[in-house]
Protein backbone atom coordinates (compact mmCIF):
# COMPACT_ATOMS: atom_id res chain seq x y z
CA UNK A 1 0.00 0.00 0.00
CA UNK A 2 1.02 3.77 -0.28
CA UNK A 3 -0.22 6.28 1.94
CA UNK A 4 0.19 10.11 0.85
CA UNK A 5 0.39 12.90 3.77
CA UNK A 6 -0.34 16.45 3.67
CA UNK A 7 0.98 18.19 6.43
CA UNK A 8 4.14 17.25 8.41
CA UNK A 9 1.78 17.52 11.68
CA UNK A 10 2.96 15.78 14.92
CA UNK A 11 0.05 13.38 14.05
CA UNK A 12 1.53 12.55 10.49
CA UNK A 13 4.81 11.51 12.02
CA UNK A 14 3.37 9.38 14.29
CA UNK A 15 0.83 7.67 11.68
CA UNK A 16 3.73 7.60 9.23
CA UNK A 17 6.20 6.08 11.63
CA UNK A 18 3.62 3.17 12.10
CA UNK A 19 3.25 2.86 8.39
CA UNK A 20 7.06 2.61 7.66
CA UNK A 21 7.43 -0.38 10.62
CA UNK A 22 5.02 -2.18 8.82
CA UNK A 23 6.64 -1.60 5.53
CA UNK A 24 4.27 0.46 3.68
CA UNK A 25 5.00 3.13 1.32
CA UNK A 26 4.77 6.64 2.47
CA UNK A 27 5.21 9.93 1.53
CA UNK A 28 4.90 13.56 3.35
CA UNK A 29 4.09 16.75 1.77
CA UNK A 30 4.92 19.95 3.50
CA UNK A 31 5.95 23.64 2.58
CA UNK A 32 8.30 23.41 5.33
CA UNK A 33 11.73 22.79 3.84
CA UNK A 34 14.07 22.69 6.21
CA UNK A 35 11.49 20.52 8.87
CA UNK A 36 11.04 17.90 5.78
CA UNK A 37 15.14 17.79 5.40
CA UNK A 38 15.20 17.44 9.35
CA UNK A 39 12.62 14.59 9.14
CA UNK A 40 14.82 12.91 6.37
CA UNK A 41 17.37 11.88 8.85
CA UNK A 42 15.33 10.02 10.79
CA UNK A 43 12.16 8.34 8.43
CA UNK A 44 13.03 6.70 5.54
CA UNK A 45 9.96 8.24 2.89
CA UNK A 46 9.63 10.23 0.52
CA UNK A 47 9.52 13.61 0.76
CA UNK A 48 7.71 16.34 -1.48
CA UNK A 49 8.44 20.47 -0.49
CA UNK A 50 5.26 22.45 -1.35
CA UNK A 51 1.72 23.13 -0.47
CA UNK A 52 -0.40 20.48 -0.53
CA UNK A 53 -3.27 22.21 -1.03
CA UNK A 54 -1.95 23.02 -5.05
CA UNK A 55 -3.07 20.84 -7.46
CA UNK A 56 0.52 20.07 -9.55
CA UNK A 57 1.98 19.64 -5.70
CA UNK A 58 -0.34 16.40 -5.22
CA UNK A 59 0.10 15.52 -8.36
CA UNK A 60 3.57 14.86 -7.90
CA UNK A 61 2.51 12.09 -5.76
CA UNK A 62 1.02 10.14 -8.45
CA UNK A 63 -2.37 9.86 -6.99
CA UNK A 64 -3.25 6.57 -9.57
CA UNK A 65 -0.32 5.07 -7.90
CA UNK A 66 -1.15 5.86 -4.49
CA UNK A 67 -4.09 4.06 -1.94
CA UNK A 68 -5.14 6.90 0.40
CA UNK A 69 -4.74 10.40 1.24
CA UNK A 70 -4.98 11.54 4.61
CA UNK A 71 -4.56 15.58 4.95
CA UNK A 72 -3.43 16.15 8.83
CA UNK A 73 -2.46 19.55 8.95
CA UNK A 74 -2.96 21.90 11.45
CA UNK A 75 -5.36 24.04 9.58
CA UNK A 76 -9.11 22.81 8.94
CA UNK A 77 -9.66 24.74 5.78
CA UNK A 78 -6.36 23.40 4.12
CA UNK A 79 -7.09 20.30 5.29
CA UNK A 80 -10.49 20.31 3.22
CA UNK A 81 -9.33 21.78 0.36
CA UNK A 82 -6.67 19.51 -0.35
CA UNK A 83 -8.96 17.00 0.18
CA UNK A 84 -11.43 18.16 -2.46
CA UNK A 85 -7.86 18.37 -4.95
CA UNK A 86 -6.98 15.07 -3.80
CA UNK A 87 -10.29 13.73 -4.67
CA UNK A 88 -10.41 15.59 -7.94
CA UNK A 89 -6.99 14.41 -9.17
CA UNK A 90 -8.20 10.63 -8.10
CA UNK A 91 -7.10 9.43 -4.93
CA UNK A 92 -8.64 6.39 -4.18
CA UNK A 93 -9.71 7.19 -0.25
CA UNK A 94 -9.16 10.47 1.36
CA UNK A 95 -8.93 11.28 5.01
CA UNK A 96 -9.84 14.77 6.42
CA UNK A 97 -8.52 16.28 9.41
CA UNK A 98 -10.61 18.70 11.25
CA UNK A 99 -10.22 20.14 15.21
CA UNK A 100 -13.59 22.49 14.91
CA UNK A 101 -16.45 19.79 14.95
CA UNK A 102 -18.53 22.86 13.39
CA UNK A 103 -16.75 22.27 10.15
CA UNK A 104 -18.26 18.40 10.49
CA UNK A 105 -21.13 18.98 8.55
CA UNK A 106 -19.73 21.34 5.84
CA UNK A 107 -17.30 17.83 4.96
CA UNK A 108 -20.63 15.90 5.23
CA UNK A 109 -21.97 17.80 2.99
CA UNK A 110 -18.72 18.00 0.67
CA UNK A 111 -18.53 14.26 0.50
CA UNK A 112 -16.05 13.79 2.38
CA UNK A 113 -16.83 10.71 4.01
CA UNK A 114 -13.54 9.97 6.24
CA UNK A 115 -13.81 12.91 8.34
CA UNK A 116 -12.20 12.53 12.21
CA UNK A 117 -11.95 15.15 14.76
CA UNK A 118 -8.91 13.62 16.66
CA UNK A 119 -10.08 15.75 20.07
CA UNK A 120 -13.27 14.56 20.20
CA UNK A 121 -12.19 10.58 19.30
CA UNK A 122 -9.58 11.06 22.08
CA UNK A 123 -11.97 12.61 24.51
CA UNK A 124 -14.72 10.18 24.23
CA UNK A 125 -12.41 7.11 24.70
CA UNK A 126 -10.66 9.01 27.73
CA UNK A 127 -14.14 9.25 29.20
CA UNK A 128 -15.21 5.77 28.28
CA UNK A 129 -12.04 4.75 30.29
CA UNK A 130 -12.48 6.70 33.35
CA UNK A 131 -16.00 5.31 33.76
CA UNK A 132 -14.44 1.93 33.43
CA UNK A 133 -15.82 0.86 29.97
CA UNK A 134 -13.52 -1.07 27.26
CA UNK A 135 -14.00 0.62 24.09
CA UNK A 136 -15.11 -1.32 21.07
CA UNK A 137 -14.71 0.52 17.91
CA UNK A 138 -17.29 0.36 15.13
CA UNK A 139 -14.71 -0.63 12.78
CA UNK A 140 -14.14 -3.56 13.89
CA UNK A 141 -17.67 -4.71 14.24
CA UNK A 142 -18.39 -4.11 10.47
CA UNK A 143 -16.75 -6.94 8.40
CA UNK A 144 -17.93 -8.21 4.80
CA UNK A 145 -20.05 -6.12 2.83
CA UNK A 146 -21.51 -3.97 5.44
CA UNK A 147 -20.37 -0.19 5.65
CA UNK A 148 -21.36 2.64 7.82
CA UNK A 149 -23.03 5.61 5.94
CA UNK A 150 -23.86 8.96 7.41
CA UNK A 151 -25.39 12.26 5.98
CA UNK A 152 -27.12 15.49 7.34
CA UNK A 153 -31.10 15.87 6.33
CA UNK A 154 -31.56 18.74 4.15
CA UNK A 155 -34.60 20.93 4.70
CA UNK A 156 -36.32 19.46 1.16
CA UNK A 157 -35.78 15.88 2.44
CA UNK A 158 -37.93 16.04 5.58
CA UNK A 159 -39.99 13.33 6.75
CA UNK A 160 -40.60 10.39 9.27
CA UNK A 161 -38.40 7.64 9.53
CA UNK A 162 -40.43 5.29 8.03
CA UNK A 163 -40.53 7.37 4.81
CA UNK A 164 -37.07 7.69 4.61
CA UNK A 165 -35.55 6.89 1.14
CA UNK A 166 -33.13 4.09 1.55
CA UNK A 167 -31.82 1.38 -0.80
CA UNK A 168 -32.79 -2.29 0.23
CA UNK A 169 -30.55 -3.52 2.82
CA UNK A 170 -30.34 -0.05 4.91
CA UNK A 171 -31.34 0.50 7.76
CA UNK A 172 -31.02 3.87 10.02
CA UNK A 173 -28.82 3.31 13.03
CA UNK A 174 -29.43 6.01 14.89
CA UNK A 175 -29.12 9.90 14.09
CA UNK A 176 -27.81 13.15 16.13
CA UNK A 177 -29.60 16.02 16.22
CA UNK A 178 -27.84 19.23 17.83
CA UNK A 179 -25.01 16.68 18.35
CA UNK A 180 -27.51 14.88 21.26
CA UNK A 181 -27.54 10.84 20.39
CA UNK A 182 -31.48 9.25 19.64
CA UNK A 183 -32.48 6.03 18.65
CA UNK A 184 -35.15 6.92 16.55
CA UNK A 185 -38.97 5.27 16.52
CA UNK A 186 -40.03 4.36 12.91
CA UNK A 187 -42.56 7.35 13.38
CA UNK A 188 -39.53 9.87 14.71
CA UNK A 189 -39.81 13.40 12.55
CA UNK A 190 -36.89 13.83 10.51
CA UNK A 191 -35.69 17.44 10.91
CA UNK A 192 -33.66 19.33 9.15
CA UNK A 193 -29.80 19.67 9.80
CA UNK A 194 -30.09 16.05 11.73
CA UNK A 195 -27.20 13.83 10.82
CA UNK A 196 -28.11 10.05 9.93
CA UNK A 197 -25.81 7.57 10.58
CA UNK A 198 -27.05 4.14 8.58
CA UNK A 199 -25.57 0.96 7.73
CA UNK A 200 -26.20 -0.80 4.68
CA UNK A 201 -24.85 -2.35 2.01
CA UNK A 202 -21.72 -1.56 0.01
CA UNK A 203 -23.32 -1.70 -3.65
CA UNK A 204 -25.33 0.74 -2.28
CA UNK A 205 -22.63 3.35 -1.39
CA UNK A 206 -23.29 5.01 -4.97
CA UNK A 207 -26.75 5.56 -4.59
CA UNK A 208 -26.60 7.50 -1.26
CA UNK A 209 -24.06 9.60 -2.62
CA UNK A 210 -25.88 10.62 -5.10
CA UNK A 211 -28.87 11.08 -3.32
CA UNK A 212 -28.13 12.84 -0.17
CA UNK A 213 -24.19 14.25 -0.62
CA UNK A 214 -25.01 15.71 -3.95
CA UNK A 215 -25.74 19.74 -3.97
CA UNK A 216 -29.35 20.14 -4.16
CA UNK A 217 -31.25 20.82 -7.42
Amino acid sequence: MRAIFVGASALTIMTARILLKRGLETIIIDANKEKLESLANEMDCGFIVGDGTKPAILKESNPGESDMLLCLTNDDRSNILASLVGRSLGFQRIVTRIEDPELEHICIELGLEDTIVPARTIGRLLSDMVEGRDPLMLTTMIRDEARVFSFVLRESDECTLDKLDIPQNSRVICIYRNDKFLVPAQDEKLKSNDEILLITHRDNLATLKERYLSPAQ
